[in-house]
């Protein structure tokens, strides 16, 4: 089923706007008018702002994940993929992985923020964007042969959400090298099992 431009356009649109501003800042007449498009354009598409909502969400889900995991797979050795997370973090901390939004955390957790009942489709949306890019670490973890994967993803995965949050809290851009040394010192314990 093809998606249409409008609709698509109107995702983008909203992805930004939401990015940079905060879903609830955001209001639907800034995203007709920054969209260029009617209001039964919008609801055409999306019946509700939280529809939208969601849609932004999976879209930048889609972008994130695609973009690290590709990241991270084209750095060799599995043990090595791992590590390079952090030096992805590192350039979407300066703006060097998504140049068209400046950085502004991560739009899952600042989503499980402004949504903070977990009943709500924003906030479901954001844990299961961070449970499935924990399995694909776990996945790389696995693949690396270490003893005890699903903890030891659970760790890179907890240093990679702290460098995330200290940079977006504090500004400072930096975390993501100690997040990495860290994470090189926490390997270095590990068993590998192959």
């Amino acid at each position: 089923m093809r998606r249409s431009k409008k609709r698509d356009h109107l995702v983008d649109v909203a992805l930004g706007l939401f990015y940079a501003q905060g879903f609830h800042a955001t209001g639907v007449e800034q995203i007709i008018s920054e969209a260029g498009v009617a209001r039964m354009t919008l609801y055409k598409h999306f019946p509700s702002k939280d529809d939208l909502i969601i849609a932004a969400l999976e879209r930048r889900d889609e972008q994130i994940r695609q973009w690290l995991l590709n990241y991270m797979v084209g750095q060799g050795e599995p043990r090595d993929q791992l590590l390079s997370m952090y030096d992805a973090l590192e350039l979407w901390f300066n703006d060097q992985a998504f140049p068209e939004h400046r950085f502004s955390g991560c739009m899952f957790i600042n989503a499980a923020a402004e949504f903070s009942d977990y009943k709500h489709k924003a906030h479901q949306a954001a844990a299961r964007h961070k449970a499935v890019l924990t399995k694909e670490i776990t996945s790389i973890v696995e693949k690396a042969g270490f003893s005890n994967p699903d903890e030891i993803a659970a760790e890179l995965v907890l240093l990679k959400e702290g460098a995330i949050v200290t940079a977006q809290v504090s500004g400072d851009k930096s975390s993501a090298v100690r997040a990495k040394k860290i994470a090189s010192k926490l390997l270095a314990k590990e068993i590998v099992t192959k």
